[in-house]
């Protein structure tokens, strides 16, 4: 290039620290503005730590696990793909492994490894990093020339890339300031929800068998007309407010308007078993201990946390003989382990979703380039954009592919 661009991105998240790469990459002079002392505050957190990197899957099954505007996604996805996203960290020097569900972490379980190789990329292709806030996106004349910073700084650029994130984690720096950025250039922005985030049960059931995990158990959601909105097997976790773990932060992406719609789960505790192998399951376990009391024996068939739950649930008194207990109690029994069901009051709040659902209207936004339909020389990637996906690496995915997309769309559309 005989005259280098100017590009500002604004977040150091997933999305803007591949944005800001790709764009140095191809000869561009990058500044990247986080308001946080450190980059990538998120990506910290992300995992439980150890940073969920990718899904090493082919693309089109990444596309099956957004639920919303996958379409949208197509192009950035065929272009970077999960295998693009471990070739890159791979030679980054970060060594990664898959696990169950086919989610890649570093070998090393720390997400500061996956942080330092995007920050010492960016070093050494010159990316100026400026610590600070963006009041303003300059375009006095119907293109963008320029950012303001807090303390009245002025950035002149020929290009910016908003990647600010959504609602979620606002103390990693996502307080929804490029949806604001996105409204002054005329775009339109979906109200953001929670999306991946515990469920608040309606009452105090949960509460009284909190740290309980449960695996593989079969998870159904009905609405207040019945109807099943969700089902899958998997794992969750019963809290002091209700419900998390991946299972429920999966479901919790089909749920909305909760002021208009009253969700129950059901939990079945025996997938494996039908209804009459089940009782004939409790019948061998009252068989093979007929004069114990029937909390008891049930710590046979349920964890201890969950046995005065059940015993309430069920009808039959903990001190009663299991050779006394009645064929109508035993399927009553069979009942709750089969439909353990618990009312949903809502979610918990959206600055704890592990993602925000909304953002800017992706029809609004070119899919190959992520550049503006409203603004020239605007671009978005990341979570700010109107997508999201569920848990499993799916999320990082789509931030290091929209990422790359738009770095891409700079180097190819600015002059």
């Amino acid at each position: 290039m005989s005259e280098k661009k100017q590009v500002v991105v604004i977040g150091a998240g997933p999305a803007g620290m591949m944005a800001a790469i790709t764009a140095a990459e191809q000869g561009a002079a990058v500044t990247l503005v986080e308001r946080n002392q450190k980059v990538g505050r998120k990506l910290y957190i992300t995992g439980k730590g150890r940073c969920n990197v990718t899904n090493h899957c082919p693309w089109e099954e990444v596309l099956q696990n957004v639920p919303r505007n996958g379409r949208f996604l197509y192009s950035a996805l065929s272009a970077w793909p999960p295998a693009q996203t471990e070739a890159f960290f791979e030679g980054l020097g970060v060594s990664l492994k898959v696990e169950r569900g086919n989610r890649v972490f570093p070998v090393s379980d720390r997400a500061a490894d996956i942080v330092d190789a995007l920050y010492f990329r960016l070093k050494r292709l010159n990316v100026k990093l400026i610590t600070g806030t963006v009041e303003q996106i300059l375009w006095p004349e119907g293109r963008v020339t320029g950012v303001r910073l807090a303390g009245g700084r002025v950035l002149p650029t020929q290009a910016v890339v908003v990647a600010t994130g959504g609602v979620s984690y606002p103390l990693t720096g996502s307080t929804g300031d490029g949806y604001r950025f996105a409204q002054e250039a005329g775009h339109t922005v979906v109200p953001p929800r929670p999306s991946l985030i515990p469920l608040v049960e309606d009452g105090d059931t949960c509460a009284r068998m909190q740290g309980l995990a449960l695996k593989n158990v079969e998870l159904n959601i009905r609405n207040g007309k019945k109807k099943v909105v969700y089902s899958e097997f998997g794992e969750l976790l019963f809290t002091h407010f209700g419900l998390s773990g991946p299972v429920i932060l999966s479901a919790s992406a089909h749920l909305k308007d909760f002021d208009k719609n009253r969700f129950t789960v059901i939990i079945d505790l025996k997938p494996a078993l039908d209804e009459a192998k089940l009782d004939a399951r409790i019948l061998r376990e009252f068989g093979e201990n007929p004069n114990r009391d029937f909390r008891n024996v049930l710590g046979h068939l349920v964890p201890n946390l969950m046995v005065p739950v059940m015993v309430e649930r069920s009808g039959i008194p903990g001190d009663t003989k299991v050779n006394s207990v009645t064929k109508g109690q035993r399927r009553r029994l069979v009942e709750q382990l089969k439909g353990f069901s618990i009312p949903i009051a809502g979610p918990r709040p959206v600055e704890e979703a592990i993602v925000t659902s909304g953002g800017v209207k992706v029809s609004e936004v070119d899919p190959a380039t992520m550049s503006s339909k409203k603004m020239p020389g605007l671009y978005f990637a990341g979570e700010v954009l109107d997508v999201d996906a569920y848990t499993g690496g799916f999320n990082l995915q789509i931030a290091w592919a929209t990422g790359r997309a738009a770095g891409n769309g700079i180097c190819r559309e600015i002059a």
